[in-house]
């Protein structure tokens, strides 16, 4: 048996001397391909590595070992991403989705005062834009330590932007905004203030306070009249003013929510937003029940402020759906001095036609119903433009009712977000632009598309 062995010994001595120190038993070294999974004098049981089995070599890109992994990232690609990965955060930061939300303000305002979209409304709207993202760079720097908690996935607590990067790009937005503004005329930058005031004090103070919501409101609403007060100032005097029906000067529909008949002509000053002030305070309201629900999206819990806010939308749409009460349709209007003199000469010629038109109008009232004239396809446009509006601000509102989560009560607060451009765009057709209303329109698409890569929120 002695003499076997030697035998076999001598065999394979060749082939052990061909492999390197140290590999001769690659299973008890752990490195072969059927390394020990179970180390039970270690006490390892296979997953930590003993005093006898050395560190497995780092896995490449693709799984290979050793020599051969490669680096785990090549430096082109790295370089390549890091600028996209800049502008994500940039976008991340300013929510660029919600911009879509801002340019109908100005051309709701610019229909509430009867008048084309131009120059000052062009340049309400870039104010507006530069405003709004400086307060979301504001925001997010104000709101640093308590996102690092709450929102630790933000551009700020991250790390991916520097606090002092947002707040001077909050500064830099400001003062861009302002500028436009005064390229409006006086009027435009006195609005311009005020809004850029009422943005800096809410991320400021405001917004952990009662008041909040309001501020917020008040913001909104002001970017409206930021937009009327421009068309109105900077458009020039040889334009003609829309005129016809549902536009002031042109009789019919009345031009806002609440029916306050506007002068065919602009004010030279801040009056000439005036008549645009119904459709601000229903935008500003829409916008505090947005705000007052966001309160609430980092926790939730709160069931009682999205049916409050659900209430609020409905009655917002019932006062943009809801005919003039001021003046009765087909009633003879105001008069020029001429005419007014004649007037008091038949005085009992006037009175039988007042009393004629108020018959023949509330004979329509009764044959239209509260919609206004059916076949009117103004008329229903407002109304297809409102129903969009609780469309897409209704349901999320009743979810977070039904379940007050913290992804529920996002989604409640994105769709009142979305539901601002509907509610511009009613308001614009309410005010006899329809044309302005659809361009509006125009913008859910983007909005909703660029949504899904950034959220709103």
């Amino acid at each position: 048996m002695r003499w076997r062995r030697n035998a076999l010994t001598a065999a394979l001595a060749p082939a052990l001397s061909v492999l390197p120190a140290g590999r001769a038993n690659g299973v008890a070294h752990g490195v072969g391909t059927t390394a020990v999974t179970d180390d039970r004098l270690s006490g390892a049981g296979g997953t930590a590595p003993a005093p006898d089995r050395p560190e497995p070599p780092t896995a490449g890109r693709n799984g290979e070992r050793g020599a051969d992994a490669g680096p785990a990232r090549s430096d082109r690609t790295a370089d390549r991403g890091a600028p996209r990965e800049r502008l994500r955060a940039w976008a991340e930061l300013l929510r660029v989705s919600a911009l879509f939300s801002v340019p109908g303000d100005a051309l709701a305002g610019a229909a509430a005062v009867g008048r084309r979209p131009g120059r000052g409304t062009v340049l309400a709207m870039g104010a507006s834009l530069c405003l709004y993202e400086a307060g979301m760079a504001l925001n997010d720097w104000a709101d640093r330590d308590e996102d690092a908690v709450d929102r630790p996935h933000r551009p700020v607590p991250s790390g991916r932007i520097s606090p002092a990067a947002a707040l001077g790009a909050a500064g830099a937005l400001t003062a861009a905004g302002l500028a436009l503004a005064a390229r409006a005329g006086r009027p435009a930058l006195t609005v311009a203030t005020g809004l850029a005031a009422t943005v800096w004090a809410y991320d400021l103070h405001l917004k952990h306070t009662k008041a909040g919501p309001a501020a917020m409101a008040a913001a909104r609403s002001l970017d409206l009249l930021l937009g009327a007060t421009a068309t109105a100032t900077a458009t020039p005097k040889a334009t003609a003013p829309v005129t016809g029906p549902g536009t002031p000067g042109g009789g019919g529909r009345p031009d806002n929510v609440a029916g306050a008949a506007a002068p065919a002509r602009p004010h030279g000053g801040p009056a000439a937003c005036l008549p645009a002030l119904p459709a601000a305070l229903a935008l500003g309201a829409h916008t505090y029940g947005v705000t007052a629900v966001s309160r609430h999206e980092a926790q939730g819990g709160s069931t009682g402020t999205p049916l409050a806010v659900l209430a609020t939308t409905t009655a917002i749409a019932a006062a943009v759906l809801r005919e003039s009460r001021g003046q009765v349709p087909d009633r003879p209007g105001a008069t020029s001095a001429g005419t007014t003199a004649n007037a008091k000469a038949n005085a009992d010629t006037q009175a039988n036609a007042d009393v004629k038109a108020y018959a023949v109008a509330f004979a329509r009232r009764l044959d239209t119903g509260p919609l206004g004239k059916v076949t009117d396809p103004v008329r229903l446009l407002v109304v297809a433009l409102t129903g969009a509006y609780l469309r897409t601000a209704g349901p999320p509102l009743l979810h977070a009712a039904l379940n007050p989560s913290p992804p529920l009560t996002q989604r409640a607060v994105g769709g009142g977000i979305r539901a601002m451009i509907p509610l511009q765009a009613a308001l614009a057709a309410r005010a006899g632009a329809p044309v302005t209303a659809l361009a509006v329109m125009g913008l859910v698409p983007l909005a909703r598309s660029l949504s899904r890569k950034v959220s709103p929120t």
